[in-house]
């Protein structure tokens, strides 16, 4: 029998279910299942932050909650058929649709006490801002039902209590009984489309008069495909169709605006996948994610989706795109792209995600299970500080991406190895033992599996092993007596003993539980190989 052998593998690449078990050992650090875990941008996988209540109050009843924004150091929610502000979740929500507004704006007293203007069938919610003269930006609300007219709030005044702010609210009339499901600042203008009636078509304001569609500058354009998105980019509007993306071009100028196609052969699944990240934009295509740039040289045959790695993922997903609900928001100081879906018809589906991490050599995916997030959104502070929210069907709120748990629910977390065959399928080894290189933020336990053969029935696999209790690490003079252990490293290199043989193997480490997060940066092996068989 040969002396023992090292194998050492530092873990990245993220989620691949794609490609072939054989090919895999090229790319030894990638994962075969990556739930709940994330790509970190130092490379390996951590697990991921929960959630937990933003404040202690419900902007109404139990009504699902339709749409968020970081608004004026606060929230903006929809829930139900109503719009509301708030800016901490604990003291009462303060509703946004009032009618008979003042033009000049009505003080806190005023504007509580008008009565509701009314919306009907709220759907899924999108927001546009427009900087004007608003202290916070002036706020559109669209919704998907398509049943409702623009909605237009905006609050000026930063007294720290609202009762010295001053509030103006109104419906914006876009011509006649039109509705709109979709809306973007473009170039002093707002744009919408998505009106039942005329799906193709899309309209926009007079410049630097958002509430007015027949003053200068305004105007519409009816294109060959159903619109599905909006989005400003780059100094240019990129409208997504169910087939097709076109740009509008000198919006500012009536006789030379037109609008021309990016591509006839690629469409959006839905707009609430569309995102701004990294000076690109990302959207669920029905082959996968793409990006914009990738898709306006799609004859390049080097360049296509971005997440070939998760294909049979994708597919699945296009399959019942009809009859999932799609969000979406990116984390930027994470560098993250985040999508969640759940079916509209199965109460009993848990609600399921992916997470794309940008690295150097582009996205890295992991997946998620267990965050309903129909409406999600992320924003700084006007002190510079990224805050996360997001929003269920049972009408609560959430600071996104924050705590050990699915507020109080355990996080069920999994990252499982390729099959690792040491470089000879034909040999049987025999696992002496594994060192587990972590970063924990806190005390955790997660647990080790380790199967062979690709988990044969035919061959004996061991038994689950609670690994040894990984401790926070401390910096003397910082911690607390009893809570953190002087002398922990940073990065501590958990070994355990194996028993068992096999001509390959894979590793799983999982948790379920509240603990703190923790990332798998690397694994070093040492076995011996015995002869052929």
């Amino acid at each position: 029998m040969a002396g023992s052998q090292p194998f050492s593998v530092p873990l990245g690449g993220g989620l691949n279910k794609s490609t072939n078990s054989l090919a895999l050992l090229q790319t030894p650090g990638v994962a075969t299942k990556l739930r709940n875990f994330e790509v970190s941008t130092e490379g390996g996988y951590r697990r991921i932050n929960g959630y937990s209540l933003f404040g202690d109050t419900l902007p109404n009843t139990t009504n699902d909650i339709e749409g968020l924004l970081v608004y004026a150091d606060g929230v903006i929610a929809v829930a139900g058929n109503d719009i509301f502000f708030s800016q901490d979740g604990e003291s009462a929500w303060l509703q946004l649709n009032k009618e008979s507004v003042s033009a000049s704006g009505d003080n806190f007293s005023t504007f509580s006490g008008r009565g509701e203007l009314s919306l009907t069938g709220v759907d899924q919610c999108e927001f546009a801002i427009f900087e004007g003269t608003s202290d916070y930006g002036e706020v559109v609300i669209t919704d998907k039902s398509g049943n409702n007219k623009p909605f237009l709030f905006k609050m000026t005044g930063t007294n720290a209590s609202l009762s010295g702010r001053t509030f103006f609210a109104s419906h914006i009339t876009i011509s006649g009984s039109t509705k709109a499901k979709f809306c973007t600042i473009h170039d002093q203008h707002l744009v919408v489309a998505g009106d039942p009636s005329t799906p193709n078509t899309i309209y926009y304001s007079g410049t630097n008069d958002i509430d007015s569609f027949s003053s200068t500058g305004s105007g519409s354009i009816t294109l060959e495909d159903k619109v599905v998105g909006l989005k400003s980019f780059r100094n240019e509007l990129f409208i997504f169709c169910q087939n097709s993306i076109f740009k509008l071009q000198n919006i500012n100028n009536a006789s030379t605006v037109a609008v021309v196609p990016v591509t006839k052969n690629v469409g959006c699944l839905d707009g609430q996948t569309i995102q701004e990240i990294a000076g690109n934009l990302i959207f669920l295509a029905p082959d996968g994610f793409r990006t914009v740039a990738g898709t306006a040289r799609i004859g390049d045959v080097e360049l296509g989706t971005i997440s070939q790695a998760i294909q049979p993922i994708i597919n699945n997903i296009a399959t019942n795109a009809d009859n999932l609900q799609f969000s979406s928001v990116v984390l930027r100081n994470k560098s993250q792209y985040r999508m969640f879906y759940s079916r509209l018809s199965d109460s009993q589906f848990v609600s399921k995600g992916v997470i794309g991490t940008l690295r150097r050599n582009g996205f890295e995916w992991s997946e998620t299970l267990g965050i309903s997030a129909p409406a999600i959104t992320s924003g700084f502070t006007s002190v510079g500080v990224e805050k996360a929210y997001h929003g269920d069907k049972d009408g609560k709120i959430y600071n996104h991406n924050t705590g050990n748990s699915f507020n109080g629910t355990n996080i069920e977390a999994e990252y499982q190895s390729p099959d690792y065959d040491y470089g000879d399928l034909g040999t049987r080894k025999t696992l002496d033992y594994v060192k587990l290189a972590f970063t924990p933020e806190g005390d955790c336990q997660p647990s080790l599996r380790v199967r062979f053969d690709y988990d044969s029935l035919d061959s004996p696999q061991p038994a689950d092993i609670v690994l040894s209790a990984i401790p926070k690490p401390a910096i003397f003079g910082t911690a607390l007596f009893a809570t953190q252990k002087f002398g922990a490293t940073e990065q501590p290199l958990v070994q355990q003993n194996l028993t068992g043989s096999g001509h390959s193997n894979f590793f799983k480490v999982f948790s379920n539980d509240t603990n703190a997060p923790y990332s798998i940066n690397g694994l070093y092996v040492n076995y011996r190989p015995s002869g052929r068989q």
